[in-house]
């Protein structure tokens, strides 16, 4: 008889959130296969585990996966982990379960932590239907005709992105979405200094520049589709702050601004602050 590959959910941040399924098959495979095999022993070592681990990742994953095969067809049990969260989200591994199911091999989920749904569940935008895109283009023009292309999406469209384009990201979704296009941004889910932000686009982006959510970690971003932003009577944050801060002290300006948007005073009195200090 042959084998099962064991696709494994690893925790996204919060150790606990491995499951007990999860660690129990991790300790009982005959081989791990981990898009890093140092990141992987530090979780393995961390529960106690020591398993056998063989390297996937997107530049070898075509060549291995016919290995990884035959010793399943030998009877071997494989699980297949990534560097966190739920293997093949956004990760290596889709040639390799592929593959399996061509050679008629059992592949079987071990469900766990998700970047992904746990973004979507605290978001505040519809999530019965959605469409994921993964890590948009890395080159600004590419990733611009991309947005263009979702500006008329319906759907919720989750987004993830890197510390280092994160403000680059957000620059291009204001110029195709819309700056009141209701958003929400998760920062470091699952973590200590885990962030959760639902605003417009312009005020994400403002909260960013002005440093009310921090140039650290890993994102997930949530945009509402196309239908919620008509549905919505969202404003524009930065808009509102610029017309009352006219006309109104600082505080008094972000005291009524957060009554209108929702968002906290403090934070859109350091925004007033760091648009005050752009103008000049």
């Amino acid at each position: 008889m042959s084998g099962t590959l064991f696709i494994v959910a690893t925790p996204i941040g919060n150790l606990e959130d491995l499951s007990s399924r999860a660690r129990q098959t991790l300790a009982d495979v005959d081989l791990i296969a981990a898009e890093d095999t140092r990141r992987t022993g530090r979780l393995l070592s961390a529960i106690g585990v020591k398993r056998p681990l063989m390297s996937l990742h997107d530049h070898n994953e075509a060549r291995v996966a016919d290995a990884i095969v035959s010793d399943l067809e030998a009877g071997r049990n494989v699980a297949l982990v990534s560097d966190a969260g739920t293997p093949l989200v956004s990760d290596p591994g889709y040639r390799l379960v592929r593959a399996a199911h061509a050679a008629g091999v059992r592949v079987s989920p071990i469900p766990g932590a998700s970047a992904l749904t746990a973004a979507l569940s605290v978001s505040g935008l519809p999530t019965d239907r959605f469409c994921f895109e993964g890590f948009p283009p890395a080159r600004a023009k590419a990733r611009r005709e991309a947005f263009a292309k979702l500006a008329g999406e319906p759907r919720s469209i989750v987004f993830y992105e890197s510390v280092h384009r994160i403000a680059d990201f957000l620059d291009d979704a204001v110029q195709a979405f819309g700056a009141s296009r209701p958003a929400f941004i998760g920062r470091e889910l699952t973590k200590l200094h885990e962030q959760c932000r639902s605003a417009t686009l312009g005020s994400l982006r403002g909260q960013l520049q002005s440093g009310a959510i921090a140039a650290r970690g890993e994102f997930v971003i949530v945009v509402a589709g196309s239908g919620e932003a008509r549905d919505s009577a969202s404003i524009d944050a930065d808009l509102l702050l610029g017309e009352l801060s006219a006309i109104l002290p600082a505080r008094q300006a972000a005291s009524l601004a957060a009554r209108l948007t929702g968002e906290r005073a403090n934070t859109l009195y350091k925004r007033i602050l760091a648009l005050g200090d752009e103008a000049s």
